[in-house]
């Protein structure tokens, strides 16, 4: 039997060593970009390099072929140095079609690499992409390297021995163009072939289809005369462990299910289907082995309130969603709220408003999570900054949430949640357990079960139903100190929504203070989310280049951390970036009254490094 090595035999071309590549990968929803791009990211990881990916993928199911609503893209950063965005400028852009290409090829470095598939540049193809000229023949690709290849023409021919037809022939070409972007980069195959016989293991015919597609890719780099030289990218110096490639989405789970784990509770999830959180659903529902339960309910109204039935229950309840979602679960998270019941709710945040844009990244849910919802309602909301940090995250807030005694809103967003990075796998035996105290059956010559009775935290006991001697009310009429009967006394509804806020602000007791990197003067870039590692890498460039700046990342954003009025009032100029028009600087200027300056940008997008760069010199300068 013939090794990979004979088949996919090392390059006789000479190697340039580069520190790091961002590749990427579009075409038509049905091109496959997807596939190609998440092999080319586990491969890299695999290598040892850092890694980070951002998708693109269309807003509709359905797209019409070929047209630039079509276009699905997919962009990864592999690095020998620690990374912390997907890449700002693109090196190497791979289209399969003109309305990939036009609508990519802005992105894309000046003398940087662009490979096409010349056989998707028909008439018909420019007519889809409404285009009137050739984009390859009317300057659009003046300033960078081209390298035309007739992918569709050569995938036919290459797997013309396995008898397929002509259809099934053409959707092997995704991995053409893997197999010359893994020749380009050194990229080791073994791990997608793999993939390949595990994935196609009942269609024989499929699986050769795809291995001798991905030979003829890697082929035609090493002998086509288009590429002088391959690339290599040295592994990264990362921080000794066992690392797994993560999206976001996938971590959180995880991060849920280990809190269950660690605070000994059955996890259930009240959920309804919705882009970009449908996938947290997903990965649960292959968990029932932990003792995970998930419910995909009807509406969003019946999702949150069987999480809210759940909590009452005595479980670690959870309920997900996106921003058209979370809207509609207003009144069920008044209801958790009133009653002081633990249990998370994720919102994965999109752009809008109403429907906007489903498959783009936003970052336009902070007011809402905060105030939208009827009544004085304030709730502790914390924000994940990463994919493989969102697993931290859901830890974290149920740990508040039990401690506290109250709901807790995790913010994720599309970036994140649909990125990958490496995740160090955590030592289990390290991981802090999660204590939970229920209150025992109560004999008759007890005193009477007061459920508001608070502790020093100013949580109330988490009474489970049917438990001898806790009986009390339940429901969305304000309660009585202590008693927890239905109470309409003016003084008493003052006491009850001052002490609920109490309770959220002491939760700054527990996250912690916030961390600047950098200088302690000059500039300080204050963010919050996904934003995290474009503000990171733009202040570390920065630094770099002699500007005094610093950096603070906001986890917690309600409370935000004790002593952040204090590092505020320490800097010249307060740079907030966010993917919005300005919702935590409008909380930051009512909260400590700081002039703060916004960058903000909304088209679905996350910010280049570069953005965030220039608008510090600006402050620096000015």
């Amino acid at each position: 039997m013939t090794s990979s090595a004979e088949l996919f035999p090392p390059t006789k071309k000479p190697a340039e060593s580069v520190s790091g590549v961002t590749v990427r990968l579009a075409g038509d929803s049905g091109d496959g970009m997807q596939l190609l791009g998440t092999q080319l990211t586990n491969t890299s990881a695999l290598s040892g390099n850092d890694v980070a990916t951002f998708p693109d993928f269309p807003a509709e199911i359905r797209a019409p072929r070929g047209t630039r609503a079509g276009v699905s893209g997919f962009q990864v950063q592999f690095s020998a140095e620690e990374i912390f965005t997907p890449g700002d400028g693109v090196d190497t852009l791979v289209c399969m079609n003109p309305a990939a290409l036009i609508t990519n090829i802005g992105d894309l470095r000046r003398g940087g690499i662009l490979i096409v598939n010349s056989d998707g540049f028909g008439a018909k193809d420019l007519k889809l992409a409404k285009l009137d000229s050739n984009p390859l023949e009317d300057g659009t690709i003046e300033g960078f390297r081209t390298i035309k290849v007739p992918m569709t023409t050569m995938t036919r021919g290459a797997v013309e021995p396995t008898g397929l037809s002509v259809k099934f022939a053409d959707r092997c070409k995704n991995f053409f163009a893997m197999g010359l972007v893994f020749w380009l980069y050194g990229r080791d195959v073994e791990p997608t072939l793999r993939f390949i016989e595990n994935k196609f293991s009942g269609k024989p015919d499929i699986a050769e289809a795809n291995r001798l597609a991905l030979m003829a890719g890697w082929n035609y780099g090493e002998t086509t005369e288009n590429f002088a030289s391959t690339f290599l990218v040295p592994a990264a110096d990362l921080e000794q462990g066992v690392y797994k490639n993560v999206m976001g989405n996938q971590a959180l789970a995880w991060g849920l299910i280990a809190a269950a784990e660690l605070s000994g509770k059955e996890l259930f999830l009240g959920s309804y289907p919705i882009t970009p959180a449908s996938d947290i659903l997903h990965e649960l529902s292959k968990h029932k082995n932990f003792g995970v339960r998930t419910f995909q309910a009807e509406d969003e109204i019946a999702a949150v309130c069987s999480a809210v039935g759940a909590a009452l229950g005595g479980s670690m309840a959870i309920t997900t969603s996106s921003g058209p979602g979370i809207a509609l679960k207003g009144e069920g998270i008044g209801l958790g709220l009133i009653l002081e019941l633990p249990f998370l709710i994720i919102d994965v945040q999109r752009g809008g408003p109403s429907t906007g844009l489903p498959t783009k990244t936003e970052q336009s849910d902070l007011l809402m999570v905060m105030h939208g919802r009827n009544g004085d309602s304030p709730l502790p909301v914390i924000a994940a900054q990463s994919p493989a940090d969102c697993f931290n995250v859901a830890i974290e807030a149920w740990k508040i949430a039990t401690k506290y005694m109250t709901p807790v809103f995790i913010l994720s967003d599309g970036y994140i949640a649909n990125g990958s990075e490496p995740w160090k796998i955590p030592d289990v035996d390290a991981l802090e357990k999660i204590e939970i105290n229920h209150p025992g059956p109560r004999a008759e010559d007890d005193p009477p079960f007061m459920p508001y009775s608070r502790d020093e935290n100013l949580a109330r006991p988490w009474a489970l139903p049917g438990t001898p001697g806790l009986m009390h009310r339940v429901g969305g009429l304000e309660k009585q100190d202590g008693t927890g009967n239905v109470s309409y006394d003016p003084d008493n509804h003052q006491y009850m929504v001052e002490t609920r806020a109490k309770k959220v602000e002491l939760v700054a007791e527990s996250i912690g203070d916030a961390e600047v990197f950098g200088k302690s003067r000059g500039t300080l870039v204050l963010s919050w989310g996904g934003t995290y590692g474009a503000c990171r890498t733009a202040v570390k460039t920065a630094l770099a280049d002699g500007v005094e700046v610093g950096h603070v990342h906001l986890r917690w954003i309600n409370p935000f951390p004790a002593n952040l009025e204090n590092l505020l009032g320490q800097y010249d100029n307060v740079l907030i970036p966010e993917l919005n028009t300005g919702q935590l600087r409008l909380l930051i200027k009512d909260k400590f009254l700081t002039n703060a300056i916004g960058l903000n940008k909304i088209k679905g997008k996350p910010f280049h490094v570069s953005e965030i760069v220039g608008k510090i010199k600006e402050l620096s300068n000015g």
